[in-house]
């Protein structure tokens, strides 16, 4: 048998290809947009694909696997299981099989026998991996969001995320139903989770790229719980706001296969064009370069792992888009400009250089003033409104006395309720999410905004005292 695990750093997400040696047939499992690398990795191998899958109607970015099997000739395969308005919408969407509990896939010698696994979403399978040509008992899980190395899947995101009420509880319980499930298996099973630290599908995935069922039945937290009212509420305690692009890609991938778009290469002078007619420009520099001068309206989202995850918290998904970056960040900007398609930002025209911004408006480059973490305390008392745009488990964890929350995920859709509040002091929990709402709020408008420097870790080091919920 042969595995290859595919990683992409920025949506923490991992799919796989498995294919049987002697048939030369392959299975890919829950691609991401771009087919290229899945059939660049085939060719490699000397493999074909003939099946394409996924686990579940992925949340945080746009599914490949339609795409994938076209471009493959192969059978596309998908989840028949669960109800409700973000499973599969079987009449949109075209599946050569829909799988159910109980069903296997016959890659040459390799079997994929389907298990059906609620909780994270209705539909979720996973697929139990048997290499028949090596024993007759399976090896290893593809769990997908389900179980994760050191967590499981939130149960929450077709609530918070798509907007589906009343479904939390019920699907955490659902969940914990899964996972007793998981009690046949034995200890030996590996596991191959769908995502990794970093990812918002969880609120504590270890950073180690696979595990065994065994290694998790000994440490991670969810195994460990053997009431299932108390998993319920240590499951859906402290889970990280789901960004907001979240709802688009849910809704997206239960009713329609988005091809990838194909990008156009634009000179600096049509990229320039494009911002005097009205293209958002997205300045990819470290904040502190930011602040010191950009375009008026610019909004500043760093690179970084994080990119993708606050790109789609407070970019549109209907403007066209310009990227800045320095010219020693032009490789990765470029490369940022791609990945931001997986998360259905599609009209991103190019990047452009800092030198390029003189260019770019007839009036002075604007800026964005910051201040020490020691300032909080008096922007509360001298009316500023203290911003505090982190997550609300890290806001129960303890706050700035006076501080306002409006975590990062939402700042774009709740804008009005800061209006005509006065000046603004934005922090987070280091400095990074507030440098991205500062300029958030700076483009809306608002007139008097500084970012604070450090952020709430830094108010802490000095020696303020927080406020912590009873």
């Amino acid at each position: 048998m042969l595995f290859r695990r595919f990683y992409n750093d920025r949506l923490a997400q991992a799919s796989y290809l498995i294919a049987c040696q002697a048939s030369k047939q392959a299975i890919v499992v829950d691609p991401l947009r771009d087919p290229a690398p899945y059939l660049d990795a085939a060719r490699q191998e000397g493999v074909r694909i003939t099946h394409v899958t996924e686990t579940h109607v992925h949340a945080d970015f746009l599914s490949g696997t339609a795409a994938l099997a076209s471009a493959a000739g192969a059978e596309l395969l998908l989840s028949s299981e669960g109800s409700g308005p973000m499973v599969y919408d079987r009449t949109k969407v075209d599946a050569t099989r829909w799988l159910r509990d109980g069903d296997q896939i016959a890659i040459g010698g390799v079997r994929l026998d389907v298990v059906h696994v609620p909780g994270h979403t209705p539909e979720h399978l996973t697929f139990l991996v048997t290499d028949t040509a090596a024993s007759d008992a399976p090896m290893g899980l593809l769990s997908g969001d389900f179980i994760f190395v050191g967590d499981v899947g939130r149960p929450d995101l077709l609530e918070r995320a798509a907007g589906v009420e009343g479904t939390m509880e019920a699907s955490a319980r659902q969940l914990f139903a899964s996972l007793a499930r998981t009690a046949s298996l034995p200890d030996f099973i590996q596991l191959w989770p769908g995502h990794g630290a970093g990812s918002a599908c969880g609120k504590a995935l270890g950073a180690v790229p696979q595990s065994t069922l065994g290694y998790e039945r000994r440490t991670n937290w969810a195994f460990r719980t053997g009431d299932e009212s108390e998993f319920v509420a240590q499951v859906l305690a402290g889970q990280p706001e789901p960004p907001a692009y979240f709802a688009r890609m849910k809704h997206r991938n239960a009713t329609e296969a988005v091809p990838l778009p194909r990008r156009e290469r634009r000179t600096d002078a049509a990229l320039q064009q494009a911002v005097k007619e009205g293209a958002l420009v997205i300045d990819v520099r470290e904040p502190a370069d930011f602040s010191v001068g950009h375009l008026s309206g610019a909004l500043n989202v760093p690179l970084g792992k994080s990119f993708l995850t606050w790109a789609g918290s407070v970019l549109p998904d209907d403007r066209d888009i310009v990227l800045l970056a320095t010219p020693g960040d032009r490789g990765s900007a470029e490369h940022a400009a791609g990945e931001l398609s997986l998360i259905g930002i599609d009209r991103v025209l190019g990047v452009l250089a800092p030198e390029r911004l003189p260019g770019l408006t007839d009036s002075p480059l604007s800026t964005l003033a910051s201040v020490g973490a020691d300032a909080l305390g008096a922007s509360s008392r001298a009316g500023r409104i203290v911003l505090d745009v982190r997550n609300r488990s890290e806001w129960n964890e303890g706050h700035v006395p006076g501080a306002r929350l409006i975590p990062l995920a939402e700042l774009t859709t709740r804008l009005d309720e800061l209006r005509g509040g006065g000046p603004i002091a934005v922090h987070c929990q280091g400095g990074s999410r507030s440098a991205v709402a500062a300029s958030v709020l700076q483009a809306a408008g608002f007139p008097d905004v500084v970012n604070v420097e450090g952020g709430y870790a830094a108010w802490l080091r000095i020696g303020h005292r927080p406020i912590r919920p009873d």
